[in-house]
């Protein structure tokens, strides 16, 4: 269906005129409070469109979720009532909605999230609405989403997902004409709605100057997505007749003029004087007030570092088994989709008969029936999907088929996924799972062999894991699953797939490992090292090599140390051995520059000055990574690069 015409037509209600007054009011105040020097950054306002966020509201039950963007006050307002939590978070302080880390965009409270970044709202919404349909329930979540955001491709991705999987999802586009400055008609082709019933999603249409259809079209619109357990796109034309932020606006003043005159909210206020003036009285002492205990209320504080490392306790390291890495990974996820009935599992082929391009969900889609679930090629949605399941509850694992493609879902890790907990003082938490092949030396090319890993470190609120084949990845995934608190990328090379598992090492050497959920792992000789090798991952079967032709052909004494955890790093065991040998080989596949390599270089230097007597850093060059196989194997470090530098290193002495 196109909804045209609502089935009923409610006159607006006293109430709901009080509703979308005190929104008005609210942001009058705030651009006061901005001039006043109470406010930081920005304030994006959206009087003019406060019968959007009342009409939805009220078309709304109990349980129901909204996403909203940066223009999320009236939205926040009209479902919660809660002035004085958005005036005293805008104002920075500590009782605000979110204890003032959010600020003015991001918002988190009574089932209302927003985020400032256009576009990526939609995929999360789109993975609120799908918990909300796996639980059964009668609940549906609403995104608002302006015109401007069209633009962006996440909203197409999310559309066909919502679609396709038949999400209680009810968009609603704000059409307020304009992109920030830039008029929507120089931006966006064809018509809007068109936009959604290419997906196949039903659309209605309403504005705000008739505010007794727009009331009954959203009524309308929750309920055909709450019977039908299916996407609605409503369409409400509107007008933001204050700057996009505070005092940025370009637009002909005569233009401005003619919508303060077609404003519903400005006739109700100068045709009902009395009713008007006793709503204003009492909405202005609330605001007061508010803004007074505000004022008393300490501002937003850093967070508190989390505590040092303990000191190590290393220990033998024991595997008990001999299968290939990617069968512990299957392991693994069988063993968290029986045992856990929140763990979901998305992605590109990832169902049966394929299993993943390379296997390691095989089978798993049939032992776990709508629990494994293919998706789409949109890396933006797959992970954008899984941090909506995680603000949910559940605990999504999303792969991305290739490392290379994280690039395509680095929005969502970094300005969402990483985000929540922390803007949102920590009410919420994101345990997403994005795992990923990693790597070359297969000869898949300069966009199928990278090793992008490095550029996901250090992202507050994250960690990152690279898995080896001397510690059981099961074991590694099990710890994650039964400690994840944040968004966690699982770096799995591609070689190592196919590799055994052993904790068989030459003679002379140890397999230790230390304690805890993700442990470091150290090949250790019985005689004082010469040179300290640090490697993750798939380089790890290269450096083993090299250890041994060291000892056996040049009367060289290496020890190794291979972190798990890449980010959050406990440089301690790092630290330890350097401490022996004064000397640093770092090894990894990525590219030199600015690598994980030279940040443990750095950082030894400056907790331990002078530990190092030499460094030598090994890496990728820079230069694409060919298809041609020898050209690869040329170019990216192996073996024999590993056992150069390490006889370098130890000769430049």
């Amino acid at each position: 269906m196109q909804l045209t015409k609502p089935s009923s037509s409610p006159v607006p209600s006293q109430e709901l005129y009080g509703r979308a007054l005190l929104i008005r009011s609210v942001e009058q105040r705030l651009l006061k409070l901005f001039s006043e020097g109470k406010l930081f950054g920005t304030v994006h306002t959206c009087i003019g469109q406060e019968w959007v966020a009342v009409a939805v509201a009220e078309a709304l039950e109990p349980g129901d979720l909204i996403f909203s963007n940066h223009r999320c006050h009236g939205h926040f307002l009209a479902r919660t009532d809660d002035a004085e939590g958005l005036i005293a978070e805008i104002m920075g302080r500590t009782t605000g909605v979110c204890g003032g880390r959010g600020g003015s965009q991001h918002l988190c409270s009574q089932g209302v999230f927003s985020n400032g970044i256009q576009g990526s709202i939609a995929p999360v919404a789109a993975g609120l609405a799908f918990g909300q349909k796996i639980e059964g329930s009668r609940k549906i979540t609403t995104v608002f989403l302006g015109d401007g955001t069209l633009g962006e491709g996440a909203v197409y991705e999310a559309l066909n997902i919502a679609s396709k999987w038949e999400l209680p999802l009810l968009i609603v586009l704000e059409n307020n004409a304009y992109a920030q400055s830039t008029p929507s008609r120089q931006t966006l082709a064809g018509d809007l709605c068109a936009r959604a019933r290419a997906f196949g999603i039903e659309t209605g249409h309403a504005d705000v100057w008739h505010p007794n259809e727009l009331l009954g079209t959203c009524a309308d619109a929750a309920s055909y997505v709450r019977t039908g357990t299916r996407p609605f796109f409503l369409r409400v034309d509107t007008y933001r007749l204050m700057a996009h932020s505070k005092g940025d606006d370009d637009r002909n003043e005569s233009e401005v003029e003619e919508y303060w005159k077609r404003d519903d909210l400005a006739k109700f206020l100068s045709s009902n004087r009395d009713i008007a003036a006793r709503l204003e009285r009492e909405i202005d002492a609330r605001i007061d007030r508010a803004v007074a205990l505000a004022d008393e209320a300490p501002y937003a504080r850093p967070v508190e570092p989390a505590p040092a490392a303990p000191v190590h306790e290393w220990q033998p390291t024991v595997i008990d088994s001999s299968d290939r890495v990617v069968q512990r990974i299957n392991h693994a996820l069988e063993q968290a989709l029986a045992g856990d009935d929140r763990v979901i599992l998305i992605g590109e082929d990832l169902e049966a008969p394929y299993g993943g391009a390379f296997k390691a969900t095989r089978n798993l889609s049939e032992r776990h029936p709508g629990r494994v679930v293919n998706t789409p090629i949109s890396e933006s949605a797959i992970v954008g999907v899984g941090n909506g399941l995680a603000l949910g509850g559940r605990r999504p694992v999303c792969e991305i088929m290739f490392g290379d493609f994280l690039g395509l879902a680095f929005d969502q890790i970094v300005n969402s996924a990483a985000k929540f907990q922390y803007m949102y003082n920590d009410q919420v938490s994101t345990p997403v799972i994005v795992r990923t092949p990693m790597g070359g030396k297969r000869g898949y090319g300069p966009t199928h062999s990278q090793s992008l890993e490095k550029h996901f470190l250090g992202i507050p609120g994250t960690q990152v894991i690279a898995l080896h084949h001397r510690y059981d990845p099961a074991v590694v995934y099990a710890s994650l699953f039964a400690t994840i608190d944040r968004p966690t990328i699982v770096v799995e090379n591609k070689l190592l797939y196919g590799k055994r598992l052993s904790d068989a090492v030459p003679e002379g050497f140890h397999l230790e490992n230390t304690e805890g959920p993700f442990p470091t792992t150290r090949i250790r000789p019985d005689a004082r090292p010469d040179l300290t090798i640090l490697c993750y991952g798939g380089m790890l079967s290269d450096v083993e090599e090299v250890v041994d032709a060291l000892f056996e052909e040049h009367d060289v004494i290496a020890e190794v140390i291979v972190p798990t955890r890449l980010y959050p790093l406990d440089l301690g065991p790092v630290l330890e051995s350097v401490a022996k040998s004064g000397r640093l080989l770092t090894v990894e596949e990525g590219i030199d520059f600015c690598a994980f390599g030279a940040e443990v270089a750095a950082q030894i230097g400056e907790r331990r000055p002078g530990a190092i007597r030499s460094l030598k850093r090994l890496a990728a060059p820079h230069h694409p990574i060919p298809s041609a196989g020898p050209l690869e194997k040329e170019l990216l470090p192996g073996a024999a690069h590993v056992l150069d530098a390490a006889l370098a290193l130890v000769d430049d002495e």
